[in-house]
């Protein structure tokens, strides 16, 4: 079986990094399987770039496709609130160059493909090659360009009066990328594109969206190496990372505190509470040091992009800590989990399926300060229970959530799609034939 997968980077970033364990896993069942992105950071033979611009006419063009998408979201550039992340368009640059690179294959696999794919020619042009899936990473594939709603809901009607463009227009550009988005999706059967979500909570968000609700939906929740993704003496990790001994560590990780979503500003508030903890070290890991006023220590890991150095940190930490306000299935919840950390954060999103109160962790209601701060306190005073929930974890990370597991999920849905492709196109010919007749 041939499978193509499509993101915008291979290891940069979260979702990402998610893609690329998919692609990776595959490839260990006996899978054929490639991976085209735009931004290509690892050396890996099986992960393609997109090609550069053959000629000057389409070195041009792709300047233009990029000009005009930037020209549509300008007037909104003064108007857009500080705290959410990117805006994406529907449109990309590369425009029909997407599916005329693709190598042979009989399915493609989108996974975060903002500034990639383009949809009105992505979809007009993919029918002719192979069957669709979607793994849907954020909400952005059906927003109108909004990567995660912040509980506006538009995206369920036809968008509009966007409030993270600072709009109340109701034909604003949020209106016009829905438009175009449901214009090039009109045109594929039901069948030809399949949607995958992580969890039960992006499932309802999917089955509620005025543009993926006529579309199959599957639960295929990530995966991770749990060979590499495990247990370190915690004293070993430690001395490894240059952190203290005696310390009881709460670990953060985010790309940038800046993303309100992210909730580190509940997070703060939460450890403020705690000053007179014994010992309490806060760890982050991320592009920018968070700002923690005194008296919490904090110790600033950076950036860390190995997965043998991330699984030293968790394993480091007597807890791991998620603060998201919204969020799907973060991976540093696997991983934390994997590596028998225990975790506590807010019940939002996909966190609840993977938090399991009482079992794995403890969660918070979203933006409950208190709360946080009292499971915070609660598995930092209670060694027993925090044993019991390393381990809790490890053993929920070994059953549901090993790569393993994910790629056989998924080779099943491909090979479900295939089977009914075909069925259709036999049938098809035989009506055909029955005309001819």
């Amino acid at each position: 079986m041939r499978v193509v997968h499509l993101s915008t980077n291979d290891i940069s970033g979260g979702a990402a990094r998610a893609a690329y364990r998919l692609h990776r896993a595959l490839l260990a069942s006996g899978c054929q399987s490639t991976m085209v992105v735009v931004n290509r950071r690892s050396d890996d033979p099986t992960v393609q770039a997109i090609p550069p611009a053959a000629h000057w006419f389409s070195h041009w063009l792709r300047r233009w496709r990029g000009w005009q998408i930037r020209r549509a979201l300008q007037p909104y550039r003064r108007t857009r609130p500080d705290g959410f992340e990117q805006f994406s368009d529907d449109r990309s640059r590369y425009g029909g160059e997407v599916v005329r690179a693709l190598p042979p294959c009989d399915v493609i696999n989108l996974h975060w493909v903002a500034g990639f794919i383009d949809y009105t020619s992505f979809f007009r042009l993919v029918p002719r090659r192979a069957p669709v899936v979607w793994r849907l990473s954020d909400q952005q594939p059906f927003s109108g360009g909004c990567h995660y709603d912040d509980g506006c809901g538009r995206y369920a009607d036809a968008c509009g009066a966007c409030p993270q463009l600072g709009s109340r227009d109701e034909h604003d550009l949020s209106r016009q990328i829905w438009q175009r988005k449901q214009a090039a999706l009109a045109a594929v059967p039901a069948g030809r594109l399949h949607i995958v979500a992580l969890n039960r909570w992006m499932a309802a968000e999917v089955q509620r969206s005025s543009l993926f609700s006529r579309f199959p939906v599957h639960i295929i929740p990530n995966g991770l190496d749990t060979t590499v993704f495990a247990p370190i003496d915690r004293a070993s990790a430690r001395a490894a990372l240059g952190l203290p001994p005696q310390a009881r560590i709460v670990l953060f990780v985010a790309v940038s505190v800046n993303n309100r979503r992210k909730g580190f500003a509940e997070l703060a508030a939460a450890l403020a509470g705690l000053a007179d903890e014994p010992d309490l070290l806060l760890v982050s890991i991320g592009r920018n040091p968070p700002p923690i006023a005194a008296p919490i220590k904090h110790h600033a890991l950076g950036v860390i992009t190995d997965d043998a150095r991330l699984a030293l940190a968790y394993s480091a930490a007597d807890l791991f800590v998620i603060p998201s306000l919204q969020d799907n299935m973060p991976s540093t919840v696997l991983e934390a989990l994997a590596c028998a950390t225990p975790v506590v954060g807010f019940d939002a999103g996909g966190i609840g399926e993977l938090v399991r109160p009482g079992q794995t962790g403890w969660l918070a209601p979203v933006g409950d300060v208190t709360a946080l701060r009292e499971a915070i306190c609660r598995l930092l005073r209670n060694d027993d229970e925090r044993l019991l929930m390393s381990r809790a974890g490890r053993d929920l990370a070994l059953a549901e959530y090993r790569q393993e597991v994910q790629a056989q999920r998924y080779l099943e849905l491909y090979r479900q799609i295939m089977a009914a492709a075909n069925e259709s196109a036999a049938s098809v010919n035989n009506r055909y034939n029955q005309r001819l007749n």
